[in-house]
């Protein structure tokens, strides 16, 4: 559903900047529909990592089809770049060396407030997410935005907080134009926006190579999961633990663990074969590889008490990375 707000609000926007852009000839204007229109391409490319990344494992993905959602968030934050940002700076760079007078600066206003209650009313919703998500974890709402795995999530934020700003932006540049009288602030409303944009284009950009080329996990969710491990009828010790993200709120764990008694290796396998299944019905955990201790390995250690009575999915369900209890589309 955040995409799919995002999605229509970006489209309403677009359509009446740019009719006020061609109506007023501000240079500043141009860059917010450019703005808006590189936005409403890339809630099309998030909508399809989201079904590409929601589809099953199968015999050639092991591990999911869950990395393509990075993929194409990444192709998404690139379009930011290309037809927001660089388009954005150029047009202001050549109203800049021929300033133009903006015409009808009531219309662009006009339009800028609407669109500024529209994007306010994308941005509550993604930040109310965040925002419930981030208290769930004792983060902050920041902290949880660049740290998600839900590309998607990320994005919407920081898309409609740009547009937001941008808004502001072209506003400001368009009223010192008026006010002093001087076109070019025009011209330096588009470049503001431009660079705007390209700064959160390049955020983005990072967060999801950072996904795609494997980033750690939080020392909440490791501990979580190896004091889980502990608590499985069986395991004595872990004396190594994996996990990775292999897409947006799927993990792919690996561990060493020596399991408790003297069985035979037929036993022991099957033994190993049950934990894993167990783990692998929790939701967040795409696949499992467990092995056997070797005696002289240390054990590892994890902060926090290990329950009796706990298991692994509860472990992990207490430090949840990123699953939101509601259902998404």
């Amino acid at each position: 559903m955040t995409v799919v707000i995002a999605f229509v609000a970006n489209i309403l926007v677009a359509i009446a900047k740019s009719i006020a852009a061609f109506l007023t000839g501000s240079a500043a204007m141009v860059a917010e529909a450019a703005h808006s229109w590189a936005d409403a391409g890339n809630e099309i490319f998030l909508l399809i990592a989201d079904r590409a990344g929601a589809r099953k494992k199968d015999a050639k993905h092991p591990f999911g089809y869950g990395r393509s959602s990075f993929v194409w968030s990444l192709i998404a934050a690139f379009g930011i770049f290309t037809a927001g940002s660089i388009v954005s700076i150029t047009h202001g760079i050549t109203e800049l060396r021929n300033p133009a007078p903006v015409e009808s600066p009531g219309i662009a206003y006009l339009v800028l407030g609407i669109a500024f209650v529209l994007e306010g009313a994308s941005f509550t919703q993604a930040l109310l997410k965040s925002r419930k998500l981030a208290r769930r974890r004792g983060r902050s709402t920041w902290d949880y935005v660049l740290g998600t795995s839900d590309t998607t999530l990320r994005a919407v934020f920081f898309e409609d907080a740009a547009a937001l700003v941008g808004l502001l932006l072209a506003g400001g540049a368009i009223a010192l134009h008026q006010v002093t009288g001087y076109a070019y602030w025009d011209a330096i409303g588009s470049i503001a926006v431009g660079v705007l944009l390209g700064i959160v284009a390049v955020v983005l950009i990072q967060r999801n190579l950072a996904f795609l080329v494997g980033t750690s996990i939080s020392t909440e969710l490791r501990d979580a999961a190896g004091r889980a491990l502990l608590s499985s009828p069986g395991v004595s010790r872990v004396t190594y633990l994996h996990i990775e993200y292999v897409g947006p709120n799927r993990l792919f764990l690996v561990a060493e663990v020596d399991l408790t008694g003297d069985q035979a290796e037929h036993d022991v396998a099957r033994r190993l074969r049950d934990i894993e299944r167990q783990i692998e019905d929790h939701e967040l955990i795409e696949a499992v590889v467990l092995s056997l201790s070797v005696d002289d390995e240390p054990s590892l250690t994890f902060d926090g008490p290990v329950g009796k009575a706990s298991t692994l999915m509860t472990g992990l369900a207490e430090a949840d990375p990123d699953r939101d209890p509601e259902p998404r589309d």
